[in-house]
């Protein structure tokens, strides 16, 4: 007899990602928290993922069954674990024999998912796929001359096309993303699904009087990956053009190459005591990190979406967002936030001023603006979704077989 705590399993899901917990970037959260909404729900689900100790194993996290295969440190970043090709492919394909997936969503088309699609495609177990990479991302890391750096670009603009559209179906976390891949000669039908976030852990959040919690001295909080295409080094410089009276001060929350050098920065710009670099926090420290601050910056020129910037809308704060990729998506200027010119400081601390020396009537208004942003972007609609689009593509493959 089945328990009443636990319901029969509806799909059995594998999701291959290259990045996972308890790595911290936008594509490594959106898995974890698919997979983990998903299982929540009654699935079956595991995940495919780089071992972050390098050796392979298995175990349930959160209710996900998470299969660990070998890995190794790449030398050009700090904290990123990859999969090598001769290792990945048997340890893949034993996965794909021994879980039987109905159908595979993978995050990728590297090396754990590049050989997801092979394998599945040969097993006919259909695919989805979604994209969360653009190869400038890849860029800041490769030491090349610019001809070279253009020529490998193209290179994997092709390769992308090569391994996604042999999916089932495409969906990526944006309508811009989706227009950016048909630009770059996809074909295939792409469908744009928010990757969504748990709006019910920041309700809390969400009934603070913005007005009356207001930040003294003002904060200004970043999130993300400290790599040079986030350019977080923008907000200190901007800081340090705002008017010292104001007393603003930044956090910048999370890891990678840039740690260091945005604090030296802070040093010579002679901002130091303003300017917090935190590093890789807690869950617990981050909440009180957007309830802390007074608005929220995302300066950076690659985001096929941004769930720290949906978060930040989550919690109830105005927003400062570069005028770049799929970062408009989620402001409205002069409404629940700014936009500014990419790479521009003087623009980006005019910003700064603006919410600094706002009154507290229009700050409240901002924030609240910032609610009706990303109401569309809770994670049960995203769960919905892709439930939806994993029965049509395992129903099609049913009537393919039997035809």
């Amino acid at each position: 007899m089945l328990s009443a705590h636990r319901p029969t399993p509806k799909r059995r899901i594998l999701i291959p990602a290259e990045t996972y917990a308890p790595e911290v970037n936008g594509a490594a959260k959106f898995a974890e928290r698919l997979a983990e909404g998903l299982a929540a729900r009654g699935n079956d689900v595991h995940v495919a993922c780089p071992s972050a100790t390098g050796k392979p194993s298995v175990s349930v996290e959160n209710g996900v069954t998470v299969h660990r295969l070998t890995a190794h440190r790449w030398p050009l970043h700090p904290t990123w674990m990859i999969c090598m090709p001769w290792e990945t492919k048997p340890e893949l394909s034993r996965l794909l024999d021994s879980v039987r997936p109905d159908v595979v969503h993978t995050q990728a088309h590297f090396v754990i998912g590049r050989y997801a699609f092979s394998e599945s495609i040969r097993r006919g177990i259909p695919v989805v796929a979604t994209n969360h990479f653009m190869p400038d991302n890849v860029r800041p890391y490769l030491k090349a001359p610019k001809a070279v750096l253009d020529g490998g670009t193209a290179i994997a603009w092709w390769d992308l096309r090569r391994k996604f559209q042999s999916a089932d179906f495409i969906t990526v976390p944006t309508q811009l993303a989706a227009d950016l891949l048909t630009e770059n000669g996809f074909s295939s039908p792409i469908r744009a699904v928010s990757c969504g976030i748990d709006l019910e852990r920041f309700a809390h959040l969400r009934e603070l009087d913005c007005a009356a919690s207001r930040a003294v001295p003002p904060r200004v909080l970043f999130v993300g990956r400290l790599s040079s295409e986030k350019h977080a080094a923008d907000i200190v410089e901007a800081v340090a053009k705002t008017d010292p009276a104001l007393g603003l001060e930044a956090d910048i929350v999370g890891g990678g190459d840039q740690e260091e050098p945005l604090k030296q920065l802070a040093v010579e710009l002679g901002i130091a005591d303003r300017v917090h670099v935190l590093g890789k926090i807690s869950d617990e420290a981050l909440m009180e990190a957007y309830q802390r601050c007074t608005f929220f910056c995302m300066p950076s020129t690659a985001e096929l979406q941004s769930i720290a910037t949906l978060e930040a809308l989550a919690s109830r704060k105005p927003v400062v967002l570069a005028d770049a990729v799929a970062l408009p998506h989620l402001v409205r200027d002069e409404v629940n936030g700014y936009l500014f010119p990419p790479r521009d400081t003087d623009a980006l601390a005019d910003r700064f001023t603006r919410i600094c020396r706002m009154p507290d009537d229009e700050l409240d208004a901002m924030s609240k603006a910032s609610l009706d942003v990303v109401a569309k972007h809770d994670i049960e609609y995203t769960l919905d979704t892709f439930e939806a689009i994993y029965d049509g593509v395992i129903r099609d493959a049913v009537d393919s077989s039997e035809a």
